[in-house]
C-alpha cells in the first residue's frame, strides 16, 4: 500500500510521545510505501489534486528514535514525487489543530477516491467544540453566545462555577473557569474573549460550559474510538492548582477501565462519528457528560500502551488495510 501522513515538520515532533509517529512507524514496519507532505504541498493541476510528497520509507526493524532520524534524513533529499492524491491507498490527516480549511477544501474532490482519516468533511464537521451539540442528554449544561450581557446572565442564573471555552483552541488553551464570585474579572474576561470592543457582527462566540467539580479529585476520561469502537483509554488528572486535565498544560496520565456509564456514551455518538467520517477519534469525559471530541490529529496511543502495555497502533493499520481493500486497487490511475 501507499499511505502518505499530511502533517507538520518531523523535527518539531517527540515521537516517542506521538501518536502520528507510532501510526508511521507501525506502516513502515508492515512493508508500506510511506510518504510524507505539509499542508503546503497540496495544490491542483489540470483539475487533479495534486500532492509534492517524499518517499520516507525506511528499513524496517529499527528502534523508534533510529527510524525518526531515518526518516528526517529522507525529508532533506532534494528528491520530491509530484502525483495526484487518489493514486494513494490511503492519507492521514494529522497537522495539529486548528483546522486548516484551505486544505479541506482541496482535499474534498478526493474522499471517495482514498480513503483519508479522518475524512474532510467530518474534520470541518467535527473540528469545533459545537459538535458535542449533536448530543445534547449526554453533555453538561452548555451555552454558546458572542453578547455579554447574556453570558452574564447564563453563569448569574446558573450560580456556580463555568468554564469558559474559546470554539477554535485546543490543548486546553483559553480555557478557564469562571464563577460570580469575581464580578469584576468576570465582566472583564468576558468582554476580553468575545472581544466586546468590535461590533456585534464581528465578535467571537464563546462556549461556556457547567464546572464539573469532580474534574480537580478525578481528572477526565480519553476515550480513543477507532470506527466507532473503544481500542483504549487513560484517565489524566490536573497538576497542582489547575484544572485543566490535558497533557499540554501539565496534566498526568493514569490507567483506567472503562465504565459501564462511559461505554453508553460511546454508544450513544459511533453512529454520527462513524457516518461523518469520523473513523478515529479521542474523546473527553468528565463525571459521565461528554465534554469534547477530538477529531483533528487525535492523541494518545502511545501513553495508553506504556500504562497497558499494548500497541494500539496496530489496530488502526489494521483497520486502514481493511478499508483499503475495499476500496480495491488503483493502478488504472493516471500518474501526474
Amino acid at each position: 500500500m501507499k499511505i502518505a501522513y499530511l502533517m507538520d515538520p518531523l523535527e518539531a515532533i517527540q515521537p516517542e510521545n506521538e501518536t502520528t509517529s507510532h501510526l508511521m512507524y507501525e506502516s513502515n514496519e508492515r512493508g508500506h510505501a510511506i510518504y510524507f507532505l505539509e499542508p503546503h504541498d497540496v495544490y491542483i493541476r489540470d483539475g487533479q489534486v495534486v500532492a509534492r510528497m517524499r518517499n520516507i520509507t525506511v528499513t524496517p526493524g529499527l528502534g523508534m528514535a533510529e527510524y525518526w532520524q531515518a526518516i528526517i534524513r529522507c525529508t532533506k533529499q532534494d528528491h520530491l514525487i509530484f502525483e495526484a492524491v487518489t493514486q494513494l491507498d490511503a492519507l492521514f490527516l494529522r497537522s495539529n489543530p486548528p483546522l486548516n480549511y484551505q486544505i479541506m477544501e482541496f482535499l474534498q474532490t478526493a474522499n471517495n477516491r482514498v480513503f483519508i482519516l479522518n475524512s474532510t468533511t467530518g474534520q470541518i464537521l467535527g473540528n469545533s467544540k459545537l459538535y458535542i451539540l449533536n448530543f445534547p442528554e449526554i453533555i453538561p449544561e452548555t451555552h454558546v453566545s458572542r453578547d455579554p450581557s447574556r453570558l452574564r446572565k447564563i453563569i448569574d442564573d446558573f450560580g456556580g462555577a463555568m468554564v469558559v471555552k474559546p470554539l477554535q483552541r485546543f490543548g486546553g488553551e483559553g480555557v478557564i473557569k469562571v464563577s460570580t464570585r469575581d464580578r469584576t474579572n468576570l465582566n472583564s474576561l468576558i468582554h476580553y474573549y468575545v472581544r466586546a470592543y468590535e461590533s456585534y457582527a464581528h465578535r467571537e462566540p464563546i462556549m461556556v460550559q457547567e464546572y464539573l467539580k469532580s474534574v480537580k479529585q478525578d481528572g477526565d476520561i480519553r476515550i480513543l474510538l477507532l470506527n466507532g469502537e473503544i481500542i483504549g483509554a487513560m484517565r489524566r488528572k490536573p497538576k497542582k492548582g489547575d484544572f485543566r486535565t490535558n497533557v499540554h498544560a501539565g496534566g498526568e496520565v493514569f490507567a483506567h477501565r472503562v465504565t459501564a456509564g462511559e461505554r453508553h456514551i460511546c454508544e450513544t455518538i459511533k453512529d454520527k462519528l462513524v457516518a461523518d467520517g469520523l473513523y478515529f477519534v479521542g474523546i473527553d469525559i468528565i463525571a459521565d457528560k461528554l465534554v469534547e471530541v477530538n477529531c483533528v490529529s487525535p492523541g494518545g496511543i502511545p501513553r495508553i500502551n506504556r500504562l497497558n502495555d499494548d500497541r494500539l497502533e496496530r489496530k488502526v493499520i489494521d483497520f486502514i488495510e481493511g478499508k483499503v481493500k475495499g476500496i480495491g486497487p488503483k493502478s488504472h490511475r493516471k500518474r501526474v
